[in-house]
């Protein structure tokens, strides 16, 4: 696995883009990451439809390279770490969770994360609604109406649309930076991309298993 960085400022704070879809802040010592969306796989097999099961593990052995590359002490989820209710996925997660007994997790509720307090309590997970830190606000959709910090958000899965040569077409996942916020594209592999939803006046860093493009 390749980790490829982009750096940019925003708000006199460092943070570092990478094309495994997570940004390091270097001040916090914490990556930020939106939409891991564990227990989906086990949840549509539960349902009858055949979905490799190797998808979760694929998804934590990035992040656990991310955690050793950065060296970071600290996650912060900006929503839906989870995606239905707890099935076998969530005790993959916990045992994957016991390599790392320094480190916080702070999960920042998204709309899919409606697991019991229990679970949380077992997993050593702080839940917030949201996290204010400095001038920035970590919350899973942004809210237009919050205008007060910057925000730092996920949700909406970012893609961009590359056309090519005749009717050539890529969709790739993206960084959404504008003005007002950042949107995360979502950390799991499993998921779709929205190539229609993004802010005004937004730059895209879209990125590849070897590269980041800036739109």
């Amino acid at each position: 696995m390749k980790i490829v960085t982009e750096h940019i400022i925003i708000q006199n704070e460092e943070f570092i883009l990478t094309n495994q879809r997570a940004i390091y802040w270097k001040k916090e010592d914490a990556l930020i990451l939106s939409d891991i969306h564990i227990g989906k796989t086990a949840h549509f097999r539960h349902h009858g439809i055949p979905i490799p099961d190797d998808i979760l593990q694929k998804d934590l052995e990035r992040l656990k390279h991310l955690i050793i590359h950065f060296k970071v002490r600290k996650l912060l989820i900006v929503g839906d770490l989870f995606h239905a209710e707890t099935n076998s996925d969530m005790e993959t997660f916990k045992l994957w969770l016991h390599q790392y007994k320094g480190l916080s997790l702070v999960l920042i509720q998204g709309n899919h994360d409606r697991q019991s307090k229990q679970l949380m309590d077992d997993l050593d997970i702080e839940v917030v609604p949201k996290l204010e830190i400095g001038p920035f606000t970590l919350i899973h959709e942004h809210e237009e109406n919050d205008s007060n910090s910057y925000t730092i958000s996920g949700h909406t899965h970012p893609g961009v649309l590359i056309k090519g040569k005749g009717k050539q077409k890529l969709k790739l996942p993206c960084y959404q930076v504008a003005s007002n916020q950042l949107i995360l594209p979502a950390f799991s592999l499993f998921t779709g991309l929205n190539i229609h939803s993004k802010p005004i006046n937004v730059v895209c860093y879209a990125f590849t298993e070897s590269s980041i493009f800036k739109f």
